[in-house]
């Protein structure tokens, strides 16, 4: 029997359509038609499971599942036996406490006996822990924002990406206690032959990211600002030198870091370069 690398992912919600894109870019092909939720890849010996995100890290921990895409800040909260062996680069947000912009509370030192809704208590416990806070947790399982507004606790502990919904609900956020983003965890027990399987995974999913961290980049350069420009861009070993028909001039392909982008490009132009052309990467192997 062939050995099949099991994996849960979010059924719905923020961290799906990451999910899925994300195993596409690797060339897997799945199809989830008719709301299924176990589907077999195509092209790859894996196993799909779609399920709550609150319950990947228990279904990978008991073996139902080898492996999962799931928020950090889901793992921490659960504290099961799990290894998180890689971040996936999407779905990134924080949790955070806010609470009313026109109330008393101005500062994490105001919630002294003060009670704070959350859907993660035990991460919050352990910040209020830290910083020597007494204030009570009011645990609920959805529409956090609300709860100043109805009357059930003075502040609250949620998930912020874009800051609208506190917006909207006329919160402000007090400060940042988790940073989080979707993460890739493991059972601890694999067997050789699904190690194999995860390591081809994560190749494909190491070149991906790569790929995104990086840009391809084409320019003409003066022949005498070579070495000035080449050192500017080292790309994967050093950049590619082709002449052009005029002479005195020269081609150069390299690769650049999306962080370093703007402030490279800049040197460039300054030191001669023209005809600049940036090209996406799709797949990156080192």
């Amino acid at each position: 029997m062939i050995e099949t690398l099991k994996i849960a992912i979010q059924k719905s919600g923020r961290l799906h359509e990451g999910s899925m894109k994300l195993l596409k870019e690797c060339g897997i092909e799945i199809s989830n038609g008719n709301n299924q939720l176990r589907v077999m890849a195509a092209n790859f010996p894996i196993e799909v499971f779609f399920l709550r995100d609150d319950d990947i890290p228990e279904y990978v921990q008991d073996a139902v599942a080898d492996i999962g895409f799931v928020g950090e800040n889901v793992v921490q909260e659960a504290s099961k036996s799990v290894d998180a062996i890689e971040k996936l680069g999407f779905g990134k947000c924080r949790l955070s406490i806010a609470a009313p912009k026109n109330g008393s509370i101005n500062s994490i030192n105001d919630l002294d006996g003060k009670k704070i809704a959350t859907s993660y208590p035990s991460i919050l416990s352990t910040y209020l822990n830290e910083k020597k806070i007494s204030a009570s947790i009011h645990q609920i399982s959805g529409s956090v924002e609300i709860a100043p507004r109805i009357g059930l606790a003075d502040a609250i502990c949620d998930l912020v990406s874009s800051g609208s919904t506190l917006f909207t609900n006329e919160l402000k956020e007090l400060e940042t206690i988790f940073f989080s983003e979707t993460v890739m965890i493991s059972n601890k027990s694999l067997s050789n032959e699904k190690k194999i399987l995860l390591e081809s995974l994560l190749f494909r999913i190491r070149s991906v990211k790569k790929a995104k961290n990086n840009k391809y980049v084409l320019l003409n350069a003066p022949n005498e600002k070579l070495q000035s420009i080449c050192n500017l861009l080292p790309g994967m070993k050093s950049p590619t030198i082709l002449p052009l028909a005029e002479p005195g001039w020269s081609s150069v392909h390299s690769v650049i870091s999306e962080s370093d982008f703007w402030n490279v490009i800049e040197k460039l132009k300054a030191n001669g370069a023209q005809g600049i052309l940036i090209i996406p990467i799709e797949k990156m192997i080192i």
